[in-house]
């Protein structure tokens, strides 16, 4: 979850793992193991790691915050059972929270809460706690305080077993019973005493209930609530990582709250056929299971595939299964991660999650299996690209490392897409915005030597059709000998925004053969790519293949695949095209002095303000603003606000660009 820049750091420094507690403003994060990361204080890919705790063993992955790497968050909470979600105390829900919030919700994740910075001015636990019931839509439910906060914050108290813990050394906590926070604990016990009539005849007789009572129901209730119609119970618990103080009650919480993978009900696939569901409980007797969620290129070791076992038993130098492809492969080496290092290690069992060595067609979001109990299990996923820029490689040599760094990067990355532009012949790549592009510009230049001229970041539209049309795509040619002949009728009707594009085969009497339908639909699909209007891709149609004729002689796969290509472009001019551009949700935090100029700023660059929040003499502004109008938006509204200002961005949707803009656009793109 968002803001944990120094949490993983210190639950592997306290339960062993390192001996001294890394920084990233150091460069000595261990999590934050790329030079990358180092030195811009982020976490960019996700990193994982084991530790031991009170006996129980706990695999972690450490993912990043910023919107830009929602991919590395997206597979993570896929194979995860449970997360902490970091708050920072001062910043409250931000909307990348938000983001990821709905993604754990997408695959019911349970979750707790942590919120950080407690020591910090302006740090408001209340605060944070009210938000993520309101903008997240959660069901939170405190299980500490804090005692005190910003310069006087000294602990917390913790209300289940109604300790407080002060921090008097390095490594430890001391407690002392407190009769404080009363309120608080009961607000607790009424929760647990929800789902639980015992305890409830307990509490409406005033008898004291113990910690040993209420931890295995807050429990259950974490757990279970995520499956309900309810907003999920999530606990939450608050101290300052930086300063040493709430770290080992966090570390407990993961184990009293959060659920084993004997907790979680046994995960569903479907059979090869794509009908049948299956089963797959966690237990090493069973068949064997895993999903392959992250692809990885090591420089010592290869390709590594990060899987997560669900189910059996997996040995180093077993033959594995992918039921996607239809193909097998040998497990060439196992090893237990931890961020860039490497353990080998000769089996996994259901619930770890290791890195495979020698899976070379394995990509991300395959199931891998055994061969004799084949299953495909539920896949990840992503987010379009949203901004493009151009590369061009300075030497021939430097065209080569490119096509190969490039290459592995798409492998890593289902959010990365690599394209060649067929008027400039320039190779475009995609991705979901400016620092993840600059991040993947870099590694080319450090990882893989590529020496290259980028382009200036450009706004990756779309375009879609606002009216049904019928058309037909002819294709004759004579030369002598064999003609080509492929004569095709087809319909197109817009559909609704994130539906997608469907081809549907409406042929009956053979009127175009069975085996030249194939063909349509990927003359179809290769002209879906490049738009009417501006060359984007369109999306949101479905095209329906009514009619058509043939040749006994000329006729043949390549000429209607080029019939049906002709047909759509037809019916989509006659369609009214539209270009479509993304909008991305804005929130800015600006003192209340400036924020009449940056209103009517954000309303010149076409955007609308959806709401405004005082927050201690700031005021947050939450806007929907096209991309294309963002390019140097920061450096704007530090000019702006003499540097007092900050604000964060991610992507909201596509929308319809005006007419008047999107003339503008088109005729820039066609005289490029």
């Amino acid at each position: 979850m968002p803001a944990r820049r120094r949490r993983p750091k210190r639950v592997l420094f306290y339960t062993g793992i390192t001996y001294k507690i890394g920084e990233v403003h150091d460069g000595t994060a261990v999590m934050d193991w790329m030079a990358q990361e180092q030195e811009r204080g982020i976490t960019i890919t996700s990193a994982a790691t084991t530790c031991m705790w009170r006996g129980n063993r706990i695999n972690i992955i450490d993912t990043p915050g910023h919107v830009d790497f929602t991919a590395e968050v997206e597979r993570s909470l896929r194979v995860l059972d449970g997360a902490v979600a970091v708050f920072d105390a001062v910043g409250g829900v931000e909307p990348q929270s938000e983001t990821v919030w709905r993604q754990a919700d997408k695959y019911r994740v349970p979750r707790i809460c942590f919120v950080n910075k407690m020591d910090r001015v302006g740090a408001d636990f209340g605060r944070t706690l009210t938000q993520i019931r309101e903008k997240l839509q959660a069901n939170p439910v405190a299980v500490q305080l804090p005692l005190g906060a910003e310069d006087g914050f000294a602990g917390v108290i913790d209300l289940v077993g109604r300790i407080a813990r002060r921090r008097i050394g390095a490594r430890g906590d001391s407690g002392r019973r407190l009769d404080e926070a009363t309120a608080a604990r009961e607000a607790l016990i009424e929760k647990v005493c929800e789902v639980d009539d015992r305890l409830l005849e307990k509490y409406l007789h005033g008898e004291p209930i113990a910690a040993e009572e209420i931890v295995p129901i807050l429990r259950r209730r974490t757990i279970e609530s995520v499956r309900n119609e309810d907003a999920p119970l999530v606990p939450v618990l608050c101290g300052s990582a930086f300063r040493n103080k709430g770290v080992q009650p966090l570390i407990d919480a993961v184990v009293d709250y959060l659920p084993s993978p004997a907790d979680i009900p046994a995960v569903t696939g479907t059979a090869p056929d794509g009908d049948t569901v299956l089963e797959r409980p966690a237990r090493d007797e069973a068949p064997f299971s895993a999903l392959a969620f992250k692809i990885m290129t090591d420089p010592y070791v290869g390709q590594l595939a990060f899987i997560r076992v669900y189910s059996g038993v997996m040995a180093s130098g077993a033959t594995i299964y992918n039921p996607r492809l239809g193909r097998r492969e040998r497990i060439g080496r196992l090893l237990k991660m931890h961020a860039n290092k490497r353990e080998d290690i000769q089996q996994v069992y259901s619930g770890d999650i290791a890195a495979a060595v020698g899976l070379k067609t394995v990509g991300t979001g395959d199931t891998i299996c055994d061969r004799a109990h084949p299953v495909l299990l539920e896949t990840m996923e992503f987010p379009t690209p949203v901004i493009t820029l151009a590369i061009e490689p300075k030497t021939k040599a430097d065209q080569e490392k490119l096509g190969q760094g490039l290459a592995k990067l798409t492998t890593e990355d289902p959010t990365f897409q690599v394209r060649t532009d067929d008027e400039t012949g320039q190779v475009v790549v995609s991705g979901m915005g400016e620092l993840h592009l600059e991040i993947i510009v870099d590694r080319l230049r450090r990882e893989f030597g590529v020496a290259a001229t980028v382009g200036r970041p450009q706004v990756a539209y779309r375009e879609t059709l606002t009216r049904p049309a019928l058309a037909e795509g002819r294709y004759v040619k004579q030369t002598g000998g064999r003609g080509q002949y492929g004569h095709v009728k087809l319909r197109v009707v817009p559909r609704p925004a994130g539906d997608g594009f469907v081809f549907e085969n409406r042929i009956f009497g053979g009127a175009i053969p069975k085996e030249f339908i194939a063909s349509v639909e990927a003359g179809v699909r290769e002209a879906v790519t490049t738009g009417i209007l501006a060359g984007y891709p369109i999306e949101d149609v479905v095209v329906t293949l009514l009619d058509g004729s043939s040749h006994d002689v000329d006729s043949s796969e390549m000429a209607f695949k080029i019939a049906g290509s002709m047909a759509f472009r037809n019916a989509a001019r006659q369609a009214v095209p539209v270009l479509l551009e993304p909008i991305m949700k804005v929130e800015v935090v600006v003192p209340e002095v400036y924020m009449g100029d940056i209103i009517a700023d954000i309303n010149a660059r076409r955007g609308r303000v959806k709401s405004m929040e005082a927050h201690g003499g700031t005021q947050i502004i939450n806007a929907r603003v096209p991309l294309s109008e963002m390019f140097g938006y920061a450096t704007e509204l530090r000019s702006r606000t003499q540097g007092r200002a900050t604000y964060t961005m991610h992507f909201d949707r596509y929308d319809q660009v005006p007419p008047a803009v999107s003339e503008e656009i088109v005729a820039r793109i066609q005289g490029r």
